[in-house]
């Protein structure tokens, strides 16, 4: 017999995915950085880090000892995957009330300011 039960309550509106409710079967999986755990690609919480190759202090000496003036020293460009676990653990993401998960506005963006 069929139950006329109501349908189980969604906590997410995307239920944590990025997937079409009858599009796409699989998903390609990635590597989380933190614990190496498979996650599908749709699901994993991704980053991407700009970083200079060498440490502020490094770049100063590198800088004043090059022979081209005014030489940029090219960046490392790396994105990065996270489980939803390891995002939450390593402070990636945090957790939200149900009020703010309805948010989907991007966080704010804090830049230095140049005077």
């Amino acid at each position: 017999l069929l139950s006329l039960s109501p349908a189980m309550t969604k906590k997410r509106r995307n239920t944590g995915r990025n997937k079409p409710a009858k599009g796409r079967g699989h998903v390609r999986r990635v590597r989380c950085e933190t614990s190496g755990a498979l996650v599908p690609k749709d699901k994993a919480v991704k980053r991407y880090i700009v970083r200079n190759i060498v440490d502020a202090s490094a770049l100063r000496d590198l800088q004043e000892s090059s022979v081209i003036d005014g030489y940029a020293l090219p960046k490392l460009y790396r994105k990065v995957y996270y489980s939803i676990s390891a995002a939450i653990h390593s402070r990636v993401v945090r957790v939200r009330s149900r009020v703010a998960r309805r948010n989907r506005a991007p966080p704010p963006r804090f830049r230095p300011k140049s005077d």
